[in-house]
């Protein structure tokens, strides 16, 4: 089992920054991919930026550009660097860890932008 904890949400004016954080703890050998996915109010989860154990972060194209997903492998954390933020940014935001064939999630954090 992978726990994940988040931080680092709140509210931010349009054009703003914020940085989310998100610690595993538990059996974290071998997790593959780590990344942050969104669900705004009525709408879906999306993703918002992965990052692969070895490999290049991929990003969904609203977001290029504007964020930067981090990952340390020797601290389990993998972080979510939030620039130029818009107000279609609100929503929770959830962290993820894929394990085996195992998807593990965090309790969100809300991230609010104001216009």
């Amino acid at each position: 089992q992978v726990q994940l904890v988040e931080s680092g949400g709140g509210l931010v004016q349009a054009g703003g920054s914020l940085r989310l954080s998100c610690t595993a703890s538990g059996s974290t050998f071998s997790i593959s991919v780590m990344g942050w996915f969104r669900q705004a109010p009525g709408k879906q989860r999306e993703l918002v930026a992965l990052a692969p154990s070895g490999g290049s972060a991929i990003y969904t194209d609203s977001v290029k550009g504007r964020f930067t997903i981090s990952r340390d492998n020797a601290k389990n954390t993998v972080d979510l660097q939030m620039n130029s933020l818009r107000p279609e940014d609100t929503g929770v935001y959830y962290c993820r860890a894929h394990q085996f064939s195992n998807y593990y999630w965090g309790q969100g954090t809300q991230v609010t932008v104001s216009s």
